[in-house]
């Protein structure tokens, strides 16, 4: 089964991370990353830009674009990984990896997929012809 992971934290805290703090955990995130590819687990996997760079189109009658994201929260939606999990106790047990990883205090919401389409996009639009992970 595909568990999507997303992890929410407080951005203005890894904002404030120096170069080094900031390489130092995502070298740690990338070996929990290295692990879960070694076992053809990962899927996607993203940083998200800081909620400063983002807009959200609130649906109406008109649509409404507006800077930021909707929801006021004190955490941020800060990155996702999809990954395949026998059961929701290992994708739990991926997320403590993770967890363990970043310092940050947040969370991981966990959410199994119903729809993965794999492959990525290239520069110029068009997509790469990638394989689903578990194949």
């Amino acid at each position: 089964m595909l568990y999507a992971l997303l992890c929410y934290t407080f951005e203005d805290v890894v904002g404030a991370w120096t170069p080094a703090e900031d390489a130092g955990v995502m070298a740690r995130l990338g070996a929990v990353e290295a692990e879960l590819a070694a076992a053809d687990r990962l899927g996607a996997t993203a940083r998200l830009l800081p909620t400063t760079a983002a807009v959200t189109l609130r649906k109406g009658r008109e649509h409404l674009v507006i800077d930021g994201p909707f929801a006021e929260t004190k955490e941020q939606l800060l990155g996702f990984y999809v990954v395949e999990c026998a059961d929701l106790e290992a994708a739990i047990a991926v997320a403590r990896d993770l967890a363990t990883a970043n310092p940050a205090r947040g969370a991981y919401e966990i959410r199994p997929l119903a729809v993965y389409r794999p492959g990525a996009l290239r520069g110029d639009g068009t997509r790469t012809q990638a394989r689903r992970i578990g194949a």
